[in-house]
């Protein structure tokens, strides 16, 4: 029987199951964000994700850069997971044994591993992938080091995950108010909410329900607090008939609340600006740290990430 978490601390061995690409980002930088802050060593299997896995990091708040200069954080190539994936059980053991020993013998308390897995649907070396995955449980059953198996419903038939899933004794989940692939929407607190993704047409309504409830709630319980917070530090797309939606629900707010968003990149910024934010007395944007550079000029509201 699987046993379901929702943090990332409490196993050595678990398998997560992510519907969307924005939950995968969410989750992998979650384990990954855990293992620094507890000074252990993470390794990151990339296979073509890894700018997407950073930019989530970035958008968390998790330094990156020191870590990786200084071997905290250890990237393996695209090239070399793959041929990992593809390795004989025996070779696998080896290696993910010395990567633990060696990181022992470097001072670091535990290791943490994670990845994409993907290039396993076409193993063709000695076991399948279930082989696989018991040859790592081996090497880190019983010794400081965490593994979460990232298969998501994105590249992975659901024959295979439910035959991964069967074999894991935990599932790591991350519940979400809403969820489409193109738009996840995480709560975060009473009158709080992450927003993370592409907001268009298919599910511009999905914000103005949220932002409702919100406000409701905010309305009816005494200890709520006045101000509705969207993170929007993840959200890369905004058109324009969602960044009017946002200017004019706040404008109906009662005078005592707010809407507050925070993290906004440059881009998002632009759209707001040219929908009326900076006249909305009870919108307050904050700006995102980290965010990439303001487009070019030429660049219209609807092309804005």
């Amino acid at each position: 029987m699987t046993t379901t978490v929702e943090d990332y601390r409490s196993f050595g061995h678990a398998l997560a199951v992510p519907i969307s690409d924005e939950q995968l980002w969410e989750v992998t930088a979650g384990f990954l964000a855990t293992g620094l802050d507890l000074g252990e060593r993470v390794v990151y299997f990339d296979d073509g994700t890894l700018d997407r896995v950073l930019e989530r990091l970035t958008d968390d708040g998790v330094p990156i850069d020191a870590p990786m200069r200084d071997g905290r954080f250890t990237v393996v190539p695209a090239e070399d997971t793959r041929a990992a994936l593809n390795s004989s059980l025996a070779d696998v053991g080896a290696a993910v044994r010395g990567v633990i020993d060696d990181a022992l013998a470097a001072g670091f308390p535990a290791v943490r591993f994670c990845g994409q897995l993907q290039a396993g649907l076409r193993r063709t070396a000695e076991g399948s992938m279930l082989d696989w995955d018991r040859a790592v449980d081996e090497q880190v059953r019983d010794r400081p080091a965490s593994v979460l198996c990232l298969y998501d419903r994105v590249r992975f038939p659901d024959e295979f995950i439910d035959t991964m899933r069967a074999a894991h004794a935990t599932e790591v989940v991350s519940p979400a108010i809403y969820d489409d692939g193109l738009l996840r929407i995480t709560a975060t607190g009473v009158g709080s909410a992450r927003v993370a993704g592409e907001v268009d047409h298919s599910n511009r309504p999905r914000i103005r329900k949220l932002l409702e409830a919100a406000l409701e709630t905010a309305l009816r319980a005494p200890d709520a607090p006045d101000d509705i917070a969207l993170d929007l530090s993840s959200l890369r797309f905004l058109d324009v008939a969602g960044a009017v939606g946002l200017v004019h629900a706040a404008e109906e707010f009662p005078s005592a609340h707010r809407l507050v968003l925070t993290g906004v990149r440059p881009r998002v910024q632009r759209v707001l600006d040219r929908c009326g934010a900076p006249f909305a007395s009870q919108l307050v944007v904050g700006a995102h740290p980290g965010a990439p550079a303001a487009p070019t000029p030429d660049t219209t509201p609807d092309e804005a990430p």
